[in-house]
């Protein structure tokens, strides 16, 4: 297939739920610095993550073990990244472990969520 045909369609942007946006936004603006733009009392769009994206009010959850997309952050000081997240209000779920190419975390935020944090720096 010649690929030349498909260089418009990119991951572009991520929606994902959360039972208390206002809690959410607090955990990742604390966490990682990200800022939001409120569009009503049901949706924050993200900023300042590395990819557009946003929360919308739901009562669901994203986990791997319900077959959920996982949401991977990249972090060039992995036991920093771990002691925000943990200091910010969040769970780890998986703590720092290795895998070929470099070493990553799970956790969720208050909404529930699940996501990891990975570094290639050992």
């Amino acid at each position: 297939m010649n690929n030349k045909n498909f260089n418009n369609e990119k991951i572009n942007y991520i929606e994902l739920p959360a039972r208390d946006i206002e809690g959410t936004k607090d955990f990742f603006a604390k966490a990682f610095g990200w800022g939001f733009v409120d569009y009503g009392p049901d949706y924050a769009a993200i900023q300042n993550a590395g990819l557009d994206g946003g929360f919308y009010s739901s009562d669901l959850v994203a986990s791997t073990s319900t077959g959920s997309a996982l949401v991977v952050l990249y972090s060039k000081e992995l036991e920093a990244s771990q002691t925000r997240v943990e200091q910010a209000g969040g769970t780890i779920i998986k703590p720092i472990f290795e895998f070929p190419g470099g070493r990553r975390f799970h956790f969720t935020c208050p909404s529930g969520n699940e996501y990891a944090v990975w570094s290639d720096v050992v």
